[in-house]
């Protein structure tokens, strides 16, 4: 989600000038817990894989005052942590406020023609909060040129993660063609995939205005 404009607000999961990939020569096979060899890192530590065990891309980190990011944005990109963060603690992916709303979380989509939003939704945009899910659907080129649909979601569990799958050759290490299909956890090949994006699954949601909610208490 992309907001460009006077008085510029830049999401806090946007990828900021000066923050970098890890090298890729740092990945190793590592054994897991079921004692299978698994995609891991040569000095791999706790945070650098998710609550279910999937290993997760290394970007460094641009902090300025009170720990916010800093630097121009480099808008296209996503930092594959923040991502992480606000869409498994639900807080908005431009301000990081806890989203609190007792009718329920909104995510905010950019329409989809082939999509009539009557089954499950799988998305890797982080949830918003109103004020700047508003804001974005005034200034974000892409959600103006292609139109938004806003999703107010009550079941919304974890689906997988977006990324690249790897394999091991007898030249080492590979990536595989990278795709943006989201890979569910139950997935086999999951032990050896490089996460950057967390992905929830929107089950029970209903298509708002919104103009017509009301800011949460």
């Amino acid at each position: 989600m992309t907001i460009t404009a006077t008085d510029l607000v830049v999401p806090y999961i946007t990828a900021r000038e000066g923050e970098e990939a890890d090298s890729l020569l740092n990945l190793n096979v590592r054994i897991g817990p079921d004692r299978r060899p698994r995609l891991g890192y040569k000095d791999e530590a706790g945070p650098d894989r998710d609550l279910r065990g999937v290993l997760w891309a290394r970007y460094s980190m641009s902090l300025g005052f009170a720990g916010q990011p800093t630097g121009n944005p480099r808008w296209r990109l996503v930092h594959p942590l923040r991502q992480r963060i606000t869409m498994a603690l639900l807080r908005c992916q431009v301000c990081t406020v806890p989203l609190k709303r007792s009718d329920g979380i909104l995510f905010v989509e950019t329409a989809d023609d082939g999509d009539d939003y009557t089954g499950p939704v799988k998305t890797a945009q982080p949830p918003v909060c109103l004020e700047h899910a508003r804001m974005a659907a005034r200034r974000c080129p892409r959600l103006r040129s292609q139109g938004h649909v806003a999703l107010l979601a009550t079941r919304f569990p974890l689906y997988g993660v977006i990324g690249t799958p790897y394999q091991y050759t007898a030249d080492g290490i590979q990536p595989l063609a990278a795709s943006d299909a989201p890979l569910p956890y139950n997935h086999p090949q999951i032990d050896w995939f490089l996460a950057s994006q967390l992905v929830r699954e929107l089950r029970d949601y209903e298509v708002v205005s919104l103009d017509d909610l009301v800011p949460a208490a």
